[in-house]
């Protein structure tokens, strides 16, 4: 690995942790149907920004460690993380042309992509059927996308990373 690859692997490493915190950070019992699809927008950004180091085996990593982080069904994150890692690195050279508010599009069709899968799982598992409240945070994670971009794109030109 040379110098640059290894001096943004920090940032990656570092972002997707903090991702993993904010997604088990307690919350109150009302906000929790709330909470922002972290993993999921900290993959996108870096699949997008760095699809040849950020992809499917990143996403299937982080998925299982939020899986045991959250004692959930061993590998149904990793399911969706790993399917929409594989979207954004096929898609990639597509999705950098387009101006932000396009991106914020397609992030939210992403979003809907991995609570789908993470829905078709707890059917599998004849878990109770979610209300609507349960595609809340995909609106929530579209409209923190640009946010999280500007915050991402930040940090990984300051490691080198991007």
């Amino acid at each position: 690995m040379n110098e640059v690859a290894r001096r943004g692997t920090w940032a990656i490493v570092v972002s997707l942790l903090a991702a993993l915190f904010l997604s088990i950070l307690p919350m109150p019992g009302w906000m929790e149907d709330f909470r922002p699809q972290w993993v999921v927008l900290t993959l996108i950004f870096w699949s997008l920004a760095l699809p040849q180091r950020v992809g499917v085996f990143w996403a299937f990593g982080a998925g299982l460690v939020l899986d045991v982080m959250t004692g959930s069904v061993l590998g149904h994150h990793a399911l969706g993380f790993s399917v929409v890692a594989y979207l954004v690195v096929e898609l990639h050279q597509r999705l950098r042309i387009f101006p932000l508010w396009q991106q914020t599009l397609f992030v939210w069709v992403l979003l809907l992509v991995e609570r789908l899968l993470y829905l078709w799982v707890l059917g599998a598992t004849a878990a109770p059927t979610p209300t609507l409240i349960y595609w809340a945070p995909t609106f929530i994670g579209t409209a923190l996308w640009p946010w999280t971009y500007a915050v991402l794109r930040d940090l990984g030109r300051r490691a080198g990373a991007c």
